[in-house]
């Protein structure tokens, strides 16, 4: 816990076996209390070592929902077992677990109610790997979406992310896609529901088993990226319903 708020971290996995044992182990559990961990129909052990690492939560989806789908079944057992903060790490070790703590502390002493972790803030996502056409790719979409959208985040294509109930309680992220724009149309949501996201700066690393998305599923992506912008500043305008802006109650 950190200031009396219980910290739980989510990792949606897939396909994770090589890398979970080593993001598990760089996870600080001095102050995260409880690990879910939600394996979506993967064809290799991830389910297996997660067991022998005495993960306490494990989820495994008969059929794959998708990455958003995932994160969706992350959040709700989070919720269900009494998460203050809800920390969303990828098992496949492209991400620090060492930045919890500094994640976790915005948001339990009421500074931020979500938090990103930049690889971008810190000049390092092409020194840690990231293809050349992603970071492109990264920049321009980013580039859009503060135009269109009226923010000022260094990138909106970050996976580790962390989030206080109040947010996870009352967006709507069930009516999310399942796909990997689900990351995008969240901090939509976010935004449109009035609350600040902080980033921090974080170092990446790119290496053959991170997991990663292919080009055609970035040019779909990026598509989605773009139409979600778009849905935001016309439902600003009062000229789009969307029903994922609907707030809970």
């Amino acid at each position: 816990m950190l200031n009396g708020k219980k910290i739980v971290v989510v990792l949606p996995a897939y396909n994770a076996e090589k890398t979970l044992a080593a993001t598990y182990k760089e996870i600080p559990m001095d102050i995260v209390d409880e690990i879910v961990l939600v394996d979506d129909a993967s064809d290799d052990r991830t389910v297996e070592i997660a067991r022998k690492l005495g993960i306490a939560h494990i989820i495994k989806h008969q059929r794959n929902k998708g990455y958003g789908g995932n994160q969706k079944t992350c959040y709700h057992k989070a919720l269900e077992v009494g998460a203050d903060i809800v920390i969303m790490l990828h098992p496949d070790y492209q991400y620090t677990p060492k930045l919890i703590p500094s994640m976790a502390y915005l948001i339990a002493n009421g500074v931020y109610p979500a938090v990103l972790g930049s690889r971008i803030l810190g000049r390092g996502a092409l020194k840690g790997g990231m293809p050349l056409y992603k970071y492109i790719a990264n920049r321009f979409l980013t580039l859009f979406q503060n135009y269109i959208i009226g923010e000022k985040l260094s990138e909106y294509h970050s996976g580790y992310r962390a989030f206080s109930s109040e947010v996870l309680k009352k967006i709507n992220f069930d009516a999310n896609s399942d796909d990997f724009v689900f990351d995008n149309q969240m901090l939509s949501q976010i935004f449109m529901a009035g609350y600040p996201v902080a980033e921090v700066t974080c170092p990446t690393k790119y290496f053959s088993e991170a997991s990663s998305i292919n080009f055609s599923r970035s040019v779909k992506y990026g598509f989605g990226v773009l139409k979600t912008s778009l849905v935001h500043r016309l439902y600003k305008w009062k000229l789009n319903r969307s029903k994922i802006y609907i707030l809970k109650n």
